[in-house]
């Protein structure tokens, strides 16, 4: 199907950006991976595509007071390129070469996938596990939402009409910390049918996000309590795989069932916790 028609314009500075997205029906296009198929499915309709692909300020990846920033045009590819994530943040540097193909790896960008909040994209759990926080602007301002406040529903999240993502903070962890990120991928798209990212410390103090478990990605507390502050053995691990998504209302669709799709979480997190171990 061939979209309605829609007005492009192709932002030279983010003030520029916000100026053309608070005139109305717009929407922001980056990579566009996720956007142009559902327009042309007619699932999206804006009036106006504003593209801020290449806006400079919106690129890159540096270290500062303690943090990974990745602006939020930098791609995928970019970020799997990266010397700097491969030694601060490996399970990033993983996360990304596992995303799609090389074509998608070097169009699509973190932002756009955060923003789109697919349920079983990869970076929601990466930036839930590592305790970020996600910056954004509109021409009201700035603010920032960490990540256990930003996706809070089917394809929805904290922003407001209007906000552009604008760059991903990440804490460097500590050393001695260890991290990974697996999942059960989707043999077409490489989506994750289910997504385990793990960080523990040195301290022993472990956090453990899902992908592809639910409508949205999520922190699993009772999971992350079953294994922190104590050694990764059989037994912790154990209990930690048999409180996994408990309460949480697991997906079922045509690529896993319910019962399924929750195996394939214990399975998983058991992996990734015996890979932090």
């Amino acid at each position: 199907m061939i979209p309605v028609e829609f007005e492009y314009k192709k932002a030279k500075t983010l003030d520029d950006a916000l100026t053309a997205l608070s005139s109305g029906n717009s929407k922001v296009l980056a990579g566009g991976h996720s956007l142009i198929p559902a327009m042309k499915l007619r699932l999206n309709q804006p009036a106006l595509l504003v593209d801020i692909a290449n806006i400079p300020a919106l690129k890159g990846i540096r270290e500062e007071n303690g943090e990974i920033v990745i602006n939020a045009a930098t791609t995928h590819g970019d970020i799997e390129r990266s010397k700097l994530i491969k030694e601060k943040l490996p399970f990033f540097n993983a996360a990304a070469s596992m995303i799609g193909d090389v074509q998608v790896r070097n169009k699509g960008t973190i932002g756009g996938s955060l923003a789109h909040a697919d349920p079983s994209a990869d970076w929601p759990a990466l930036v839930l596990a590592s305790d970020a926080s996600i910056e954004v602007a509109s021409t009201s301002g700035n603010r920032t939402i960490h990540a256990t406040d930003f996706f809070n529903g089917l394809f929805s999240t904290a922003l407001q009409e209007n906000e552009i993502i604008t760059a991903v903070r990440i804490p460097i962890p500590a050393a001695g910390a260890k991290s990974v990120y697996l999942k059960f991928e989707n043999p077409a798209s490489r989506f994750a049918v289910v997504g385990c990212a793990v960080l523990r410390l040195a301290t022993k103090q472990t956090s453990i996000a899902f992908t592809g478990v639910a409508d949205y990605a999520f922190r699993d507390t009772n999971a992350e309590t079953a294994v922190s502050g104590k050694n990764l053995d059989e037994d912790t691990i154990n209990d930690a795989v048999n409180a996994a998504v408990f309460g949480v209302n697991v997906l079922s669709d045509n690529f896993a069932s319910e019962d399924y799709r929750k195996h394939l979480a214990q399975v998983y997190l058991r992996r990734a916790l015996q890979a932090v171990s």
